[in-house]
C-alpha cells in the first residue's frame, strides 16, 4: 500500500483579496491592485504545479512526490518497460544505457549505467520523478538525488504479485492509476489461466543458471524463484543467499530435471545450448543434458516488469507441454477432478528429488 498525504498550497490569500463585484469595490480593487480572476487562475495553476504529496516507497522511505508528473527518469530496464507498458513513453525524459525494451527506449537520452548513473545527467533532465529499484540501483544513488531535491521512488518487488502491485503503485504516482489497474488485472488474468492449466501437475525440479562460470543460481527469496513456481517449477538449490554460487559437482548430485538458461535478444536456440553443454565434460554427467531437457527463455525472466509474464508462459510451455495439448473442455474437466496448483512463495517442504 502507498500511504500518502496530499499537501496543496492553494491560492487562498489571493482568493481572499478578490473584490466583490460592483461599485466602490471595483474602484478600490483597481486602486489597491487586487488580482483579477485571470491572475488568480494563473496563481492557482502555479500553486498546483508546486503541490506535492508524501508517499512511502517500497523500501520504507518517505518521499515528497509532485502531484503533476511530466518528466520521468528511469534507472533500470524493468522500470523503463513499465513506463512504456502504461502508455507513458512520451513522459520519459531519460533512461539508462541498459534500457533496450521497447526499442524506442534506446532513443531516449541515457544517464549512464544503472549501478552508477551520472547525477549531473539526471539533474539536467529536470525530472519530476525518478524511478529506481533495489535489484540494481544503489542506495547511495537514491540518497544523492534526494539530497538535491529530486523525488525518487524505489520499487522492491520480491514476488510476481509484488511486481503487479508495484506497477499499480508507480502508475498512481504518475497520474495513470486507471492504466495501472488495467495492466495489472490483465497480467494477473494471464497468470490465472496459466495456474489453472498447471493444476495437478507436479513441480519440475530445475537449475536456473544466472551465470555459468562461476556457476551462480537463484535463492528462494528472489522474484525469479517465484516466477519459476508460476511456471510450474522450483529450484533444486536451497540457499539463504539470493544469488548463491554452487559447484557443478553439487548439481550432478542433485540431478535437476531441467536446466533453465536465459538468452539475449540474439537467437539462442535450445538445440545450440544443449550441444554446448554436452561438449563440456563437467556437464555431461547431468541426465537433463543427456536427455536434452534444457529450457531457454528470454531475458525478461530476470526483470520484474510486464514482460516477465511472457517469460513465465514461455517457460511453462517448455517444462509442461502436456498441459497445453488438450482443449479447454478437457482442461476444465481435469480441473474439476483434481486439486489446484497454488503458486505460493512457501518453501522448505520435504522433497526427495532435491534432498531437502
Amino acid at each position: 500500500m502507498i500511504f500518502c498525504a496530499v499537501v496543496v498550497c492553494a491560492a487562498s490569500h489571493a482568493a481572499e483579496k478578490r473584490p466583490p463585484e460592483g461599485g466602490r469595490y471595483e474602484r478600490r480593487a483597481r486602486a489597491e491592485n487586487w488580482p483579477s480572476e485571470g491572475d488568480v487562475g494563473l496563481q492557482q495553476a502555479a500553486e498546483y504545479k508546486r503541490a506535492i504529496r508524501y508517499v512511502t516507497d517500497e523500501t520504507g522511505r518517505r518521499v515528497a512526490i509532485p502531484l503533476r508528473i511530466r518528466n520521468i527518469v528511469t534507472l533500470a530496464p524493468n522500470l523503463t518497460e513499465t513506463v512504456y507498458a502504461l502508455g507513458l513513453g512520451e513522459r520519459l525524459a531519460g533512461d539508462t544505457t541498459f534500457c533496450d525494451s521497447p526499442p524506442a527506449a534506446k532513443e531516449k537520452p541515457h544517464v549512464g549505467a544503472p549501478q552508477n548513473p551520472s547525477l549531473e545527467a539526471i539533474v539536467a533532465l529536470h525530472p519530476d520523478l525518478v524511478l529506481a529499484t533495489t535489484s540494481i540501483n544503489s542506495p547511495q544513488t537514491v540518497e544523492a538525488l534526494a539530497a538535491v531535491g529530486i523525488a525518487v521512488y524505489t520499487s522492491d518487488p520480491h514476488t510476481v504479485r509484488g511486481m503487479l502491485e508495484s506497477i499499480a503503485h508507480m502508475a498512481d504516482l504518475m497520474g495513470a492509476s486507471e492504466q495501472g489497474a488495467a495492466l495489472a488485472a490483465q497480467l494477473q488474468a494471464r497468470l490465472d489461466v496459466l495456474q489453472a492449466r498447471l493444476a495437478e501437475l507436479p513441480l519440475a525440479h530445475v537449475l536456473f543458471v544466472v551465470w555459468e562460470d562461476p556457476l551462480i543460481t537463484i535463492g528462494p527469496g528472489t522474484f525469479i524463484a517465484d516466477a519459476l513456481r508460476w511456471a510450474g517449477a522450483e529450484s533444486v538449490i536451497v540457499s539463504k543467499q539470493n544469488w548463491p554460487q554452487v559447484s557443478i559437482e553439487e548439481i550432478v548430485r542433485l540431478q535437476p530435471e531441467y536446466i533453465v538458461l536465459t538468452s539475449n535478444h540474439e537467437e539462442s536456440s535450445a538445440a545450440l545450448q544443449i550441444a554446448d553443454l554436452r561438449a563440456r565434460p563437467a556437464w555431461k554427467g547431468l541426465r537433463a543434458v543427456e536427455l536434452g531437457h534444457v529450457a531457454v527463455v528470454g531475458e525478461e525472466v530476470t526483470r520484474p516488469s510486464p514482460g516477465l509474464i511472457d517469460a513465465i508462459e514461455q517457460l511453462a510451455h517448455q517444462l509442461h507441454p502436456e498441459a497445453f495439448t488438450e482443449n479447454m473442455e478437457q482442461h476444465e474437466q481435469r480441473r474439476a477432478r483434481g486439486a489446484r496448483f497454488v503458486a505460493s512463495s512457501a518453501v522448505g517442504k520435504d522433497c526427495a528429488a532435491c534432498a531437502r
